[in-house]
């Protein structure tokens, strides 16, 4: 929980406009998080994340934000 405060301290992390993208900082959850390589035991990277394309990125991210708060915790929506 201090993490969390601590992290809304100007000038405590490098990048402070990292912590506008932390889950709940806009009612949502996080998104899916994936890393190399892209096929890691059967699960695929989706093709968008591959595509290099920041703005498809950040579409998709914001969509699997929204639903998988509506999943999870449908109560941030209201």
């Amino acid at each position: 929980m201090f993490n969390a405060i601590i992290r809304l301290i100007p000038g405590v992390i490098s990048d402070e406009t990292s912590a506008l993208s932390d889950s709940f900082q806009d009612n949502l959850l996080a998104p899916p998080t994936y890393t190399r390589p892209a096929d890691f035991n059967g699960w695929q990277v989706p093709e968008v994340l591959l595509s290099g394309d920041p703005k498809k990125i950040n579409k998709w991210r914001e969509e699997q934000a929204i639903k998988r708060t509506k999943n999870l915790r449908p109560d941030l929506l209201n």
